[in-house]
């Protein structure tokens, strides 16, 4: 029998949640599901915290993409302990309720993140046009000063953008039920318990999402436009296939993360079904962070060599790149 919501005295509301995320699976398939997620999460936690250790202590390694890459790791630290350690807890446990501060809390930080990661990873695009389109003033433009000048706003609009969208899906009190159809508190699903005008709530969800996701998108368009005309006016096909390669790696980060953030936020639809969800879900709370630093370490060859050289496989890094 599911739990009751308490009554308060702003109305009927609910003290606590309760996440059915992977509830209705069997034992034996979350014994599989906690198998593969803790060892999902432990490469995610590795990989990115090598890239961490070796771009702060590298003093080779000391490019804007690496300062970038660095920040990027960080987010996706902090980005993957949000949720998942949750999800692995009520995969063997049969407890799954949260309470109303840590569900609003967990909102936040997965908006302040998600929100500070798009952004940086439009910088990141701006790094890549600079250096393909203007190689000759490039230390210039984006000197250290810059580099830090850029991931400072990410991080604070980041910040203010959480603490807002965690009030607008919280402002209402909830008296529809207290079970949240997902592995964690995610918004659309949360502000669909609400009692009071759901859909206004939901409406800016939504209006924030295209200003929160389209606008790093337009700079990341322009940024990739104009090196793409840069490429097209090169004769040489060697010098347009090192240039795609060193844009392949950032490409792909972004196509992972904005696919899903899309799907779950840009959705103007009333209701959110499960089975359509988690999986957009699980894609940019774990599948992302994890591949992150594999995609950049495997393509980007001063990274892979520092990475070798860190393992202690130098001289296979060194051979590799030859």
């Amino acid at each position: 029998m599911r739990p009751q919501t308490s009554d308060l005295r702003n109305g009927s509301t609910a003290a606590e949640f309760i996440l059915v995320g992977f509830e209705k699976s069997s034992p034996p398939t979350r014994a599989l599901l906690f198998t593969v997620f803790l060892a999902l999460y432990s490469l995610a936690m590795a990989m990115n915290g090598l890239i961490i250790f070796i771009t702060w202590t590298n003093s080779r390694l000391s490019s804007p993409m690496c300062f970038f890459l660095g920040h990027l790791s960080f987010l996706d630290i902090c980005f993957i302990t949000t949720t998942i350690p949750q999800m692995l807890t009520h995969l063997v446990t049969k407890n799954h309720m949260v309470s109303f501060v840590s569900c609003m809390t967990q909102m936040y930080l997965v908006f302040f993140l998600g929100v500070a990661e798009c952004i940086l990873l439009a910088f990141m695009a701006y790094d890549r046009y600079a250096a393909i389109c203007h190689p000759l003033n490039y230390a210039q433009i984006m000197s250290r000063q810059v580099c830090v000048r850029l991931v400072c706003p990410s991080w604070i609009f980041g910040m203010i953008n959480g603490i807002f969208l965690a009030y607008i899906s919280f402002r209402n009190p909830f008296c529809k039920d207290n079970h949240i159809e997902n592995f964690f508190c995610e918004a659309p699903i949360v502000i669909a318990l609400s009692c009071v005008g759901p859909q206004f709530s939901m409406k800016l969800i939504f209006a924030d999402a295209i200003v929160v996701l389209l606008s790093p998108m337009v700079l990341i368009i322009t940024s990739y436009a104009r090196i793409l005309a840069s490429i097209l006016c090169r004769t040489s096909s060697s010098g347009r296939g090192k240039t795609f390669s060193t844009c392949a790696s950032h490409l792909t980060v972004v196509i992972f993360l904005y696919t899903s953030a899309t799907f779950s936020y840009m959705n103007p639809r009333r209701t959110h079904r499960p089975d359509k969800d988690e999986p957009f879900s699980l894609l940019y709370t774990i599948i992302t962070p994890m591949c992150n630093p594999i995609i950049y370490s495997f393509r980007n060859k001063e990274m892979k060599g520092a990475m070798g050289r860190a393992l202690g496989r130098g001289n296979l890094a060194q051979a590799e790149s030859v």
